[in-house]
């Protein structure tokens, strides 16, 4: 087949497609194409494979069997006291705050039961400041708040006083030692 004779013959085919439909119809098959292509990573097969969480971030674990967990899902047992943004999803980790920001000197504490020793545990909740809010993994956990008439124990206070910043980015959980009671 010469290239005139291809040429010909593609000019037939498009031409006798153009009779048979019209513009409307074509949109409608190119439309469906488009949103069917695009539901395809929706189906139940390609959830079921994926290893990420409902963030979009990859499950991550402490490594140490005695602090087991997700630290960048809200039910990670440190953070039964938080409110805010978790910056293991910002770019710091659970302990320290992501580049560019400072953790706040200033702090609210909780007391967590680890599911692993089943012991309770002291957490200092700093908030890392310097940058606007991160607005990833929002988690918020009230688990013994107590009323703003003791601000160490409210987790609805802005913390970020005594920074060089007052602009909040993210959160932390601090492990600081063990409860001596047993009551959260």
């Amino acid at each position: 087949m010469t290239v005139a004779e291809l040429d010909k013959w593609t000019e037939r085919m498009f031409r006798g497609l153009a009779r048979r439909t019209s513009r409307r119809n074509m949109f409608t098959l190119i439309g469906g194409a488009v949103t069917g292509a695009a539901a395809i990573p929706l189906l139940p097969v390609a959830r079921a494979s994926a290893s990420t969480n409902s963030y979009g971030l990859t499950p991550e674990t402490t490594g140490n069997v005695q602090d087991p967990g997700d630290p960048t899902t809200c039910e990670y047992w440190r953070y039964c006291a938080i409110d805010g943004f978790l910056c293991s999803c910002c770019g710091g980790t659970v302990n320290a705050c992501p580049p560019g920001t400072e953790m706040s000197p200033i702090t609210w504490i909780g007391t967590c039961h680890n599911p692993a020793d089943n012991r309770n545990y002291i957490i200092s909740y700093n908030d890392c400041c310097g940058k606007s809010s991160c607005g990833r993994c929002v988690c918020n956990r009230n688990e013994g708040d107590r009323p703003v008439v003791r601000p160490q124990s409210n987790n609805d206070i802005d913390w970020c006083l005594g920074t060089a910043s007052s602009v909040y980015n993210c959160s932390t959980a601090v492990l600081i030692g063990v409860a001596l009671g047993q009551d959260k």
